[in-house]
């Protein structure tokens, strides 16, 4: 068996071993995403070894940690991008196909510094500026509709989808 295929294969069982886990040990789950946007409005996008698809850059919030700490950290990690200024908050959106108990925050990133691709490690196998109208075949759907609302100017909408 291929490694994709066995990923397609265990990742919905692991996603509910890891949300029956955090249902009692967290309660609910918040995460953070990023519209990162460069001066040609192409985004960041990133592919993790552990979920199949391409994301926006992001993940959860720790205990005792704001948003926009986790914001920071998350970029850091997986974009070696650092915040140049007060990112505007897109939208909050419930998270109800990976569990009811998750919410995202996603914010919009224009002002940045990026001073180098990062490589490829164990969390995040590839990742690179996209144009919006090229964006990889496998880019999430939730992933697509964020982009669309904010470079279109679209409402955002309650749910991630």
């Amino acid at each position: 068996m291929n490694l994709q295929k066995l990923r397609t294969t265990l990742e919905p069982a692991l996603r509910q071993v890891f949300h029956l886990y955090w249902r009692f040990a967290r309660g609910m789950t918040l995460g953070v995403r990023a519209v990162v946007l460069d001066g040609d409005d192409r985004v960041f996008l990133v592919k993790h070894s552990y979920v199949s698809g391409w994301h926006l850059p992001g993940g959860g919030v720790e205990v005792g940690e704001t948003f926009r700490e986790a914001l920071r950290r998350e970029l850091a990690e997986e974009g070696r991008i650092e915040l140049a200024g007060e990112p505007p908050l897109h939208g909050l959106f419930l998270n109800s196909h990976v569990s009811r108990r998750d919410h995202v925050a996603v914010y919009v990133i224009r002002q940045f510094r990026q001073d180098r691709l990062p490589e490829a490690n164990r969390e995040i196998v590839a990742c690179g500026f996209f144009d919006a109208t090229a964006l990889p075949e496998e880019t999430t759907r939730g992933t697509r509709l964020r982009i669309a609302e904010v470079l279109e100017g679209r409402e955002p909408a309650a749910t991630w989808r």
